[in-house]
Formats: structure tokens, C-alpha cells, sequence
């Protein structure tokens, strides 16, 4: 008996404890490494929102409308209504990570001109994955309280959409990322060796996030798995 509580434990915390720390301390790597980079001023003196205006116009784009907005979406660029968001701090700031968030959200809006495919595949399990998200909390402790396998099979399905949408999401970001990188120096936004290693700081540590959210939600999935073939 007590070898297989240390079991179940052991299988729990690899699959579920071990995604969760490490998605701690990627939040708190992003976290930092922004803060640092926050207090270093960029050389050219843009704000946030006049690099990313630089760079879609350099990019032939006129139809993205760059919004200062403080949703809990963070930064992020909608292709629904071609519209770029950016916090107040990366809208206004003229910091190193002002410049390379809001350059990571035009890579975005580069791929949507571009039709970039994994953009596409995300763009389209986006209501998928809301509805798997939205239900999920209820389906889990409904399986779990009332042994109920079926609503552990729906767990199961709703983590394989999430799954899905982060193991594509890691491509989507990535790119994005290294247009940001080789925009910037190209367009000279950037300049000395301080600011371009500032840069592929925040946007490699970001880029941990990312990583994490899968981890995660592969750890449940497999978790469930494990769970639903032991209730049979």
C-alpha cells in the first residue's frame, strides 16, 4: 500500500508538480529579465508604439492599427480585425524591452500578411480551445469527485485540443521572435551589442513561457490518461 501511494504521488508530482514549478519560474525569468530591460532606454528613442509603426510600414503593412490596451491579454496581435495591442509601459516606454515586445508583435501581424500557416492552424483552433478552457474546471472535478470516466474522457479531449493549440502556438512564437530580432538590427532600432543582447534576452525568456504552457498541459494530459486507464 505504501509503495503505491509513493508511486501515484511520485507519478503526480512529475507529471503535475514538476510543469508547475517550472512554469513558475519561467514567469518569474520573463518577469525579471523585462524589469532589468525596462530601465535601459533605447538609443534610437522610440516608444513601443513608433518601433512597431516603423516596422509594419518598412514591411508594406498600412492596415494594422496599434492600440494601447491594458486587457488581460497582455501584448498580443489580433488577425481577426488586424489590430495590434501593446500594455501602456510598451505603447509609451522607450526601453529596450518596449522595443522588443512590441517588435515581437509585429512579427506577428508579418505572418498574417504572409499567411504563415502555423498562424492559420492557431487562428483557427482558437473557439476550440476557449470552449475546452471554459469547461474544463467542471468536467475535471466532476470526473474526479464522482468517478464519473466518461467526464474524465472529455478531460482528456479538452487537454488534447489545449495541447494541440500550445504545441503549435511554440512555432508561432519562435518565428515571431526571430523576425523581431533580425528586423530590428536591420532596420538599425537597435544598435549596440548591450541592446541586441537585451533583446534575445526578453525574447528568449518569453519564449520559456511558451514552453512551460505546453509542458503543462502535456503533464495533465498524460496524467488523465493514467487516471482514466486505472478506473477501468
Amino acid at each position: 500500500m505504501l509503495y503505491l501511494f509513493f508511486m501515484n504521488f511520485s507519478t503526480y508530482f512529475l507529471l503535475i508538480g514538476v510543469p508547475l514549478v517550472f512554469g513558475l519560474w519561467a514567469q518569474w525569468h520573463v518577469s525579471s529579465t523585462m524589469k532589468r530591460y525596462k530601465k535601459m532606454v533605447a538609443s534610437s528613442g522610440l516608444s513601443g508604439r513608433e518601433a512597431a509603426q516603423q516596422i509594419l510600414e518598412a514591411s508594406g503593412i498600412h492596415d494594422v492599427t496599434i492600440i494601447s490596451s491594458d486587457s488581460i491579454m497582455g501584448d498580443h496581435y489580433n488577425p481577426t480585425d488586424k489590430t495590434l495591442h501593446l500594455s501602456q509601459e510598451i505603447f509609451a516606454g522607450n526601453s529596450i524591452t518596449a522595443i522588443g515586445v512590441a517588435a515581437h508583435e509585429c512579427g506577428h501581424a508579418l505572418q498574417h500578411q504572409e499567411n504563415y500557416a502555423p498562424l492559420k492552424w492557431r487562428m483557427f483552433l482558437v473557439p476550440a480551445t476557449q470552449f475546452s478552457s471554459q469547461i474544463l474546471p467542471f468536467v475535471i472535478l466532476g470526473g474526479f469527485f464522482f468517478h464519473m470516466t466518461h467526464l474524465i474522457s472529455l478531460g482528456i479531449a479538452c487537454y488534447a485540443i489545449l495541447m494541440l493549440f500550445q504545441l503549435i502556438t511554440l512555432p508561432v512564437e519562435f518565428d515571431a521572435s526571430s523576425r523581431a530580432k533580425v528586423i530590428l538590427e536591420k532596420m538599425g532600432l537597435i544598435n549596440s551589442p548591450l541592446e541586441i543582447t537585451g533583446v534575445r534576452e526578453v525574447l528568449n525568456a518569453a519564449a520559456w513561457t511558451y514552453v512551460a504552457a505546453f509542458v503543462a498541459v502535456l503533464g495533465n494530459l498524460i496524467y488523465l490518461l493514467m487516471v482514466r486507464r486505472d478506473e477501468r
